[in-house]
């Protein structure tokens, strides 16, 4: 792996793509240090000392921005609203006939939804801004801190409009590195952002761990922790490449007097086949119960009831509704991604079939068959994870979002993966050995 990566750098080319990524996970990275104007910064590190890690009910949202949501900077919403924005014209694809006619169009139709994408974003991150900036007015967003209702302190319009916009600039200019990275980088620019804002908290809180350990100075947790985050990857890594590949023969052709066709390939169904949108959902409609709470400042019963059972993710009510939102979700986005009767279509228009299957309905039908049968361990995979490291490490104080927790881990690993292969795709190209040889 070593030498696959000193000859990366000896290519010329390739060296220019992981330098160039490398100078914008920088930029990135100072970005999310500068805060925004009119943020008392000084108030901000007292409230982020005292209640910054026990701030349960955004840290999912912190997790994502690499800690700048917490520290109020330019970057605060950072990857968030387009990933947000990505999701939801995907499940508009479905629904609406013409995004649907635009996906189908080839290039030109993905630049256009390219082109929603990013108009939404702009929009989900004035109303992201919008709301972060009354939460912090209100001193709602680090509660239990003394100075949390003077983090803000010009409270005029003009003032709150100035943080709004700078706050939206910045995710625009995130989403414009994402870009960068895809078009002239090593490519995935928005994943690798992504990993990057998570990555980034993974020593602090390590460190947490051990700081919050009682045997041997904190350097038994710490070891336990180690390794069972390593096992944890360990096992993502093999789910993840796990694949069902379903054979499809195509038949020979005769065009004038050539003959086409007559190869054979496979369909790859992968175990987890939506990857780590189930469990975005599961944790963000699990947010809403807590937002709506806080916002009233009812003190009802139901009020008291939520904030027993479904603000702290050790609670069981908790856990057990966000095993089943995550099977559920898997369920769901697998429906609305893969369409087996348009995939069983195109094998029959260009004369492909399964062995031992007849083209055309009865091949959907098998298609559908399968992607159910391995949906179901993937979807309860889905939710081991995220729960497992969950109540593995809350007993040694970590929150539901430490980097070895459920979400983070799926999302470094499945981008690590990717952006391996696609450094060792580029390698081969040049006829050098990959990293995974």
């Amino acid at each position: 792996m070593l030498t696959a990566f000193a000859r990366a750098f000896k290519t010329p080319d390739l060296r220019k793509k992981l330098l160039f990524t490398l100078g914008i996970i920088v930029l990135f990275r100072l970005g999310s240090h500068i805060p925004v104007p009119g943020v008392s910064y000084k108030n901000v590190q007292i409230c982020v000392d005292q209640a910054g890690s026990s701030n349960g009910l955004f840290g999912l949202v912190n997790m994502f921005s690499g800690g700048a949501l917490l520290q109020i900077t330019i970057f605060a919403l950072g990857i968030m609203p387009y990933i947000t924005a990505s999701i939801i014209l995907q499940l508009l694809t479905v629904v609406i006939p013409k995004l649907e006619t635009l996906k189908k169009e080839g290039q030109s139709g993905t630049a256009k939804i390219t082109q929603y994408t990013r108009y939404l974003t702009v929009a989900l991150a004035i109303l992201q801004g919008t709301g972060l900036v009354a939460t912090a007015r209100t001193g709602a967003l680090f509660q239990g801190c003394q100075v949390a209702s003077q983090i803000v302190p010009n409270r005029s319009i003009f003032t709150t409009v100035v943080m709004v916009v700078t706050m939206t600039a910045g995710t625009c200019v995130v989403m414009w590195l994402g870009e960068l990275i895809t078009d002239r980088g090593i490519g995935n620019g928005m994943s690798i952002l992504m990993f990057i804002s998570i990555a980034a908290g993974f020593i602090g809180a390590l460190w947490a761990i051990k700081e919050q350990g009682k045997i041997a100075d904190g350097w038994v947790e710490f070891g336990v922790v180690m390794l069972v985050g390593l096992a944890m990857v360990g096992l993502v890594v093999f789910v993840e490449q796990a694949q069902r590949r379903i054979p499809v023969q195509y038949a020979k052709r005769m065009i004038g007097r050539r003959a086409y066709g007559g190869t054979s390939t496979y369909i790859p169904l992968k175990v987890n086949q939506a990857g780590i949108i189930p469990v975005i959902f599961a944790s963000s409609l699990l947010y809403i119960p807590a937002l709506v709470v806080q916002f009233s400042g009812s003190t009802a019963g139901w009020a008291t009831w939520i904030q027993k059972h479904f603000v702290k993710g050790d609670h069981p009510y908790y856990i057990a509704v966000y095993f089943l939102l995550i099977v559920f979700f898997a369920f769901f986005y697998v429906a609305i991604s893969f369409n087996p009767e348009e995939v069983a279509d195109n094998m029959k228009k260009y004369g492909g079939f399964i062995p031992g299957i007849r083209a055309g309905r009865p091949t959907a039908e098998y298609l559908s068959y399968v992607l159910n049968r391995i949906t179901w361990p993937g979807s309860l995979y889905l939710g081991l994870i995220a729960l497992v490291p969950t109540m593995a490490l809350a007993g040694f104080g970590a929150n539901q979002n430490f980097p070895f927790g459920g979400t983070s881990i799926l999302i470094i690993v499945g981008v690590g993966l990717e952006t391996v292969k696609q450094i060792e795709s580029q390698l081969q190209q040049r006829n050098y050995e990959g990293f995974l040889r």
